[in-house]
């Protein structure tokens, strides 16, 4: 009976957002957007699309997504926002990850994206524009992805902090003790694989057309490099999404190494109570701020 309402449920949610959809304006993107995928159908080879779409989605999104947190650091203004203001980026430090991660994405990570073509004929994945769903779909699909994540990422990444085990693994991406964005991959190569392979569940699981694998690469690095960009930005739009953790959230795990496991929301971390030195953190920090002020 229950299976049955959440069914139903989910049924009229999707015919309520069919219908507000219905009467919004048309895309003015669509249209172009439709022709360069066809183009793109029309004179590539799927694996061709699968291989190497893969990886350019992935390389100029995850490049690009830094570019802004690399350009707070040059401007006084954004310094404000930086979360641990006594530890700043330097040149040495950001040589050292950009050369790391591209060893990693082009020996790690490029010979996982180049089973992507067999991933999709396996499940007969389409690729034809008639087939691909609508952005809400999209959207609700990639949501999914990151609560199936999430918990991958909170149980594995938990497991990689015993003691017996960080040094070897995991050590490494806590080099860096005040995060910046483009550390968001800065990983052992097991641990790329390790924590990794909790992007493809959703895949597994909910993938209907190969635009959602583009779609959640860049919702997943959107996501990573936020949180570890360093920079707690107001009007963030990412804070719109229900229970995200945010910057400050898993900036707090890079400095005090214990708790604040998840990746993405806070659900686990509170269920668990491995967030409460950050809570009483917040409050040491408020209780900080209102002194300050009262003698200001």
């Amino acid at each position: 009976m229950a299976m049955n309402d959440s069914v139903n449920i989910l049924n009229s949610a999707y015919l309520a957002v069919e219908y507000i959809d219905s009467f919004l304006p048309d895309n003015p993107l669509q249209q172009p957007f439709k022709n360069a995928w066809n183009y793109m159908l029309d004179n590539y080879t799927r694996f061709q699309i699968a291989t190497w779409g893969s990886l350019l989605v992935h390389e100029v999104s995850y490049f690009l997504l830094c570019v802004p947190g690399f350009v707070f650091q040059f401007i006084p203004y954004m310094q404000k926002y930086k979360i641990q203001q006594d530890k700043p980026e330097t040149w040495e430090k950001q040589w050292k990850c950009f050369k790391t991660l591209l060893f990693n994405h082009f020996f790690i990570q490029l010979p996982l994206i180049c089973g992507t073509y067999y991933f999709t004929e396996y499940f007969s994945i389409p690729y034809e524009w008639e087939e691909m769903p609508r952005w809400y779909v999209l959207v609700a699909q990639c949501f999914g992805c990151a609560v199936i994540e999430d918990a991958w990422h909170y149980f594995l990444h938990r497991l990689l902090h015993h003691k017996r085990i960080y040094k070897y693994i995991h050590k490494v991406h806590h080099e860096f003790v005040s995060p910046f964005g483009m550390q968001a991959e800065y990983a052992h190569p097991l641990e790329t694989l390790i924590l990794g392979a909790g992007f493809f569940i959703g895949i597994v699981v909910f993938c209907n057309h190969v635009v959602l694998l583009w779609a959640w690469v860049i919702c997943r690095l959107m996501e990573t490099i936020d949180v570890h960009s360093g920079y707690d930005v107001p009007l963030n739009p990412l804070h719109l999404v229900p229970f995200y953790a945010g910057a400050r959230f898993h900036d707090f795990h890079h400095m005090n190494f214990i708790g604040n496991y998840a990746s993405t929301f806070t659900w686990w971390d509170r269920i668990f109570g491995t967030d409460s030195q950050f809570i009483a953190y917040q409050e040491k920090e408020k209780k900080k701020q209102f002194t300050t002020k009262k003698k200001a």
